[in-house]
């Protein structure tokens, strides 16, 4: 019996920060993309039933949309065979019981708060899987709360929950590992946080992901997760990264470079080595975007920067397999070369600015790192506050954030005056 689990979709979503040239792709390479993979997957692979962790769907203003994808892919998958079963989360708690009423072929468990279960065949294999869906945008209390779970009899029982773990202070059903492992059910497949956990066969209990990366700031594998049961038991759990659109971050050393024309060299070799990684997989992305950082001791951080055109960005990279790469940021975080301490007994503003550098790698409790610290971040308050920027809302970065930016813009302003020095030299 083979069970396909899919973790948060959010119908109706784009993905963010694609450059120009794949702006008309954007309903491919997001999520509408990446259901339709996992639809024509699962019919090509022999899947028995599909289930859904919730979060199905974007907004309540995205049903017309959402009911038009979400219902071909169901049909399809319900004309060879395949049963839809799902929960709603906190951003579909409307929606998705109107779409389910329209979709007879999808089943949608634990309407209004209440938890349910139902069981599927296979041949000989059977499955039971419990299920609670949200009853309104907000839970602040454990849907594991007092709830009692008499397992069905012939073959495994799992729970699908879409929930925050760990988190008691969470307003989207906040539950416990604890909890979760004291119910004794067979496994939990659970939604709402979109990096996946390390799940198996031995250990299926966890996050499913997002089924594919929204934006930069969700990198590295996404797709479902597909679960076979054999002789009643669970035998198998493999990821099928399936995603159409897939986030990295990029770091590409330049220490050693005579030049900055070199850090081409560099990434193009970085990025080969990561295009052979992606390829010798059984599915391969549309496209991937970078964010790239070039790191290392080297003195030529900034005018690497410099070497890259907007439309080095756009398009940087055809993989072997037709992955299409773009750089979505480009950052340096090079360090001197010159080593800081070095640096630092020099009594010119380039060691001033050097011993400053050095006070950042102080423990955290240091009085002076904490004056330097406090006064960077009144100025980016003060910043922030700016009436330019107000439409932005970007929160006041806490101390560590503060101390990544100093030692990323004192980096940067110590390569140009060696560089300056140098030159008049």
């Amino acid at each position: 019996m083979k069970l396909l689990a899919v973790g948060d979709i959010h119908l109706g979503r784009r993905p963010t920060r694609l450059p120009e040239a794949l702006h008309g792709q954007a309903r491919d390479l997001g999520p509408a993309g990446a259901w339709m993979r996992v639809v024509d997957t699962a019919c090509d692979k022999g899947v028995d039933v599909v289930v859904l962790a919730g979060d199905v769907v974007e907004r309540e203003d995205d049903f017309f949309e959402a009911y038009r994808e979400l219902h071909q892919g169901v049909v399809r998958l319900a004309e060879v065979g395949i049963q839809v079963v799902g929960v709603a989360g906190n951003h579909d708690v409307r929606v998705l019981p109107r779409l389910a009423d329209e979709i007879p072929e999808f089943r949608l468990l634990g309407r209004e708060g209440q938890w349910d279960h139902v069981k599927y065949n296979a041949g000989s294999e059977s499955a039971t899987l419990w299920g609670w869906s949200f009853p309104q945008p907000r839970v602040t209390v454990s849907p594991l709360a007092g709830e009692r779970f008499e397992r069905q009899p012939g073959g495994p029982n799992l729970g699908l929950l879409h929930c925050d773990r760990d988190q008691p202070a969470s307003p989207y059903a906040p539950v416990t590992t604890h909890a979760l492992d004291a119910t004794e059910l067979d496994g939990w497949l659970l939604g709402h946080i979109h990096k996946p956990d390390a799940l198996s066969a031995g250990a299926l209990s966890g996050y499913l992901g997002a089924v594919t990366g929204m934006d930069p700031g969700e990198p590295g594998a996404h797709g479902p997760w597909l679960i076979t049961i054999e002789e009643g038991r669970i035998r198998a759990v493999e990821q099928w990264v399936l995603a159409p659109l897939r986030w990295e971050n990029l770091v590409v050393d330049l220490s050693g470079i005579a030049e900055a024309e070199e850090a081409r060299v560099r990434l193009l070799g970085a990025l080969r080595e990561l295009d052979a990684d992606l390829s010798a997989g059984r599915w391969v992305p549309e496209a991937v975007g970078l964010r790239v950082t070039l790191s290392g001791r080297s003195r030529f951080g900034e005018a690497a920067l410099s070497l890259f055109s907007a439309e080095d960005h756009e398009h940087i990279h055809r993989g072997d397999r037709g992955i299409y790469y773009f750089i979505e940021r480009l950052d340096a975080d090079t360090r001197p070369e010159i080593p800081l301490e070095t640096l630092a007994e020099r009594a010119d503003p380039a060691g001033l600015l050097a011993r400053r550098l050095l006070m950042l790698d102080r423990p955290t409790e240091d009085s002076e790192r904490q004056a330097l610290l406090a006064e960077a971040r009144r100025q980016l308050e003060a910043q922030a506050r700016d009436a330019r920027w107000s439409g932005l809302r970007a929160p006041v970065p806490d101390e560590e954030q503060a101390a990544d930016w100093l030692r990323r813009a004192g980096t940067r302003l110590l390569e140009r005056m060696l560089a300056q020095r140098e030159s008049a030299e």
